[in-house]
């Protein structure tokens, strides 16, 4: 029932990550996982945003730091906004994420490893676009390095999160995370009480 479009370069969808899962469970809905590459979204239909980070010292993004930090703080989470690499070439991550998903051996270790990424990221500075940094974070989950090293070269691999990125911009998403209860859509961590609203009214129509 719930569409979660995602990037781990993103601290709202680090944010929204961890508080949908929750609701999905109060809810007792599936959350069927979107990885997509945000930048192919912004260099589509948001390319206003690069101007906006042209300058992190402006009123508007002070605010957006401060706003990640107290949402960081409500979830229970420790993020660092912005990295020291920022933005992060988060390609390799991300069809990463989608070969996970792939396979049902591998499908139970998606989540602890998009947690690991995002971990590694917002909160131990890491770079995750780097081949040694995701190598270790598989190695420390139990995911085959030299697999998932190879995995990700792999076209259907790349053509799917072409395609997950793709169908986001053709649903209307302008960035991440983007969350679809059938066709309706909600932007950003701060929409969630939405979300649950929406599922329960597409549950009782």
């Amino acid at each position: 029932m719930i569409d979660f479009y995602f990037d781990c370069s993103s601290p709202w969808s680090y944010l929204a990550f961890r508080n949908i899962q929750p609701l999905a469970r109060e809810l007792d809905v599936a959350i069927t996982w979107k990885p997509v590459l945000v930048g192919g979204i912004f260099n589509t239909v948001n390319q206003g945003i690069y101007a906006a980070r042209e300058s992190w010292d402006t009123p508007k993004m002070r605010y957006a730091r401060k706003d990640v930090h107290d949402c960081a703080q409500e979830a229970g989470l420790r993020i660092h906004f912005p990295p020291s690499v920022f933005p992060v070439n988060s390609v390799k991550a991300m069809r990463g994420c989608v070969w996970l998903t792939q396979s049902t051996a591998t499908q139970p270790l998606f989540l602890a490893f998009a947690e690991a990424v995002f971990k590694a990221y917002f909160q131990d500075d890491r770079d995750i676009s780097q081949d040694a940094v995701l190598a270790d974070l598989c190695r420390q989950l139990g995911i085959n390095a030299e697999a998932f090293a190879q995995g990700i070269t792999q076209a259907d691999i790349k053509d799917q999160l072409k395609h997950n990125t793709s169908e986001a911009i053709q649903r209307g998403a302008f960035g991440v995370p983007t969350v679809f209860v059938g066709d309706d859509m909600y932007f950003g961590n701060d929409r969630l009480h939405l979300v649950r609203s929406a599922v329960l009214r597409a549950r009782n129509a």
